[in-house]
């Protein structure tokens, strides 16, 4: 369910939408056009309210940013904060990820793709419904250029284990050493209930 929208949130969609909103038209997109430059390009996919997404992009205006949500309140929120802190290195998809992936996404045009705290569908007859599976993680290494890299996260022990397992069955992924990045809601939730916070950081 979308949940409720604050008055400022659907003011954003109308009005901030036209500076930071890609639409979904199903066809490539041309990045290096889209912010003018030519940049390293993260896309994160799934960015919730957009805590983490900002900072990094505040953190690394050398880089372009991309994020993947289909929470309207949560595209609402990051719109609003981006224009409240002028960032020009960041855009929004408000679409499935996998669909943007599979027809707006170049192959090898990815420095590195992020995916903090995906759903962990906990029930096991939930568990096909994961993002994480052998043809995502496949479908993302078509999209990064070499040595890109995928940085997931999740604190539920569980979904850790099964990433772990699809991971180490792939053969366009090493594992390497975690990523520093911006804690996000999600992750802060999980500590307050005593989640231990699994991460992976791999590279092509």
């Amino acid at each position: 369910r979308e949940g409720r929208m604050t008055v400022a949130q659907k003011k954003a969609l109308q009005t901030l939408w036209p500076r930071y909103g890609i639409e979904f038209t199903g066809t490539p997109l041309n990045f290096d056009e889209i912010f003018a430059r030519s940049a390293p390009l993260i896309l994160e996919i799934g960015f919730g309210m957009g805590s983490s997404l900002l900072q990094m992009a505040i953190d690394n205006p050398e880089q372009d940013f991309v994020g993947i949500e289909v929470h309207r309140p949560g595209v609402g929120a990051l719109l609003i904060n981006l224009a409240k802190h002028n960032i020009s290195n960041v855009r929004v998809v408000c679409e499935d990820a996998i669909e943007v992936l599979k027809k707006s996404i170049s192959d090898h045009s990815l420095t590195g793709v992020l995916l903090f705290f995906p759903d962990p569908w906990p029930k096991k007859r939930h568990h096909k419904r994961r993002i994480v599976q052998p043809a995502f993680i496949e479908l993302v290494a078509k999209k990064l250029k070499p040595g890109g890299y995928l940085h997931i996260a999740t604190d539920w022990q569980d979904y850790a284990e099964h990433i772990e397992e699809i991971m180490a069955a792939s053969g366009d992924f090493i594992k390497t050493e975690v990523r520093a990045r911006p804690p996000t809601k999600f992750e802060q939730r999980g500590k307050k209930l005593g989640h231990e916070i699994g991460r992976a950081s791999c590279r092509e």
